[in-house]
């Protein structure tokens, strides 16, 4: 089969599908519809005359053909992307896409501020960003970088500050504690209404708490379980229970009296957000301008 302009396209649609596994995000991962890409696939198989792809309703998997295909042509056109990606350096307005994911918290602290500046900045850069608080494989799900808080980055990738370590609150509104009382001691969160958190791995989160070198892991009760933020505000602000939240995420609320902190003197301290990507890609020009930006404009306050 010859090298045209057809097969390659189709070929990098083939390892969107692989990395994927499934047509409809790997379409929108390369701007077009599942049914296009289904069919451009059956003509890919066609021309090859082999299948590449098990097709279900639910999932796409790829055959022993397939994946041999995908292991010869993932690192010829990774370099032919790094090629490309280093010609972009030498523009006089630097071009290309970004795609991020991001923790929702870290989305709306760390990009909220810091993406208006960086498309007035530079205009030819496009950014794509997911909101997930689920832990996936950033690279494998086709992300140029991820951003988390530090202590969940994966070892085997390459990571950088983007704020200084974030600290813990627990908040309720007046009206909640006028009525349930203020906890002293992170023991009586037992006797509270709280709002329990899921993990991103799924695993139920215990609130940390430390004070004098005292170290506490509290299972708390609840009637909710959250895993995003905006939906625990929503509800923390209508008196629904106690919020385990990173205090920037409520700086303005405390200070308007939406909300009031609680066990401040126990209040935990974990590492902050960090952007994160494989050690193994050479780093897209637009994700180093973002990082750079970012550590120019600090909005989280000052990095050590």
């Amino acid at each position: 089969m010859q090298l045209n302009r057809a097969n390659l396209v189709d070929i990098v649609y083939f390892l969107a599908i692989a990395r994927q596994k499934s047509f409809s995000r790997a379409g929108l991962e390369v701007g077009i519809s599942a049914s296009a890409l289904s069919h451009a696939m059956k003509g890919l198989e066609a021309r090859l005359g082999v299948r590449l792809l098990n097709r279900t309703t639910r999932s796409v998997t790829l055959t022993a053909a397939g994946e041999e295909l995908q292991s010869l042509i993932s690192s010829p056109l990774n370099e032919i992307g790094q090629a490309l990606e280093a010609l972009n350096r030498l523009r006089d307005e630097p071009a290309g896409r970004i795609r991020l994911n991001a923790l929702s918290d870290g989305a709306a602290l760390i990009l909220g501020p810091v993406l208006p500046v960086f498309v007035e900045r530079y205009p030819g850069i496009e950014i794509d960003l997911t909101v997930s608080n689920r832990m996936i494989d950033v690279i494998g799900d086709g992300h140029d970088a991820g951003i988390r808080f530090g202590g969940t980055v994966p070892e085997d990738m390459i990571a950088q500050r983007l704020s200084p370590d974030i600290r813990w609150a627990v908040v309720g509104t007046p009206e909640y504690l006028q009525r349930f009382g203020t906890p002293q001691h992170p023991e009586e969160l037992k006797r509270h209404r709280c709002l329990r958190i899921r993990l991103g791995n799924a695993r139920m989160y215990n609130w940390e708490f430390e004070k004098d070198g005292e170290q506490l892991e509290i299972d708390v009760p609840g009637a909710i379980t959250i895993d995003e933020s905006r939906i625990g505000l929503e509800l923390a602000c209508r008196g629904a229970g106690l919020m385990y939240v990173p205090e920037p995420v409520v700086t303005q609320l405390i200070a308007d009296g939406t909300l009031q902190a609680v066990l401040t003197d126990w209040a935990s301290t974990d590492p902050g957000f960090h952007i994160y990507y494989s050690s193994f890609r050479q780093v897209p020009v637009g994700l180093r301008l973002l990082i750079e930006l970012i550590r120019e404009l600090q909005p989280l306050g000052q990095l050590p």
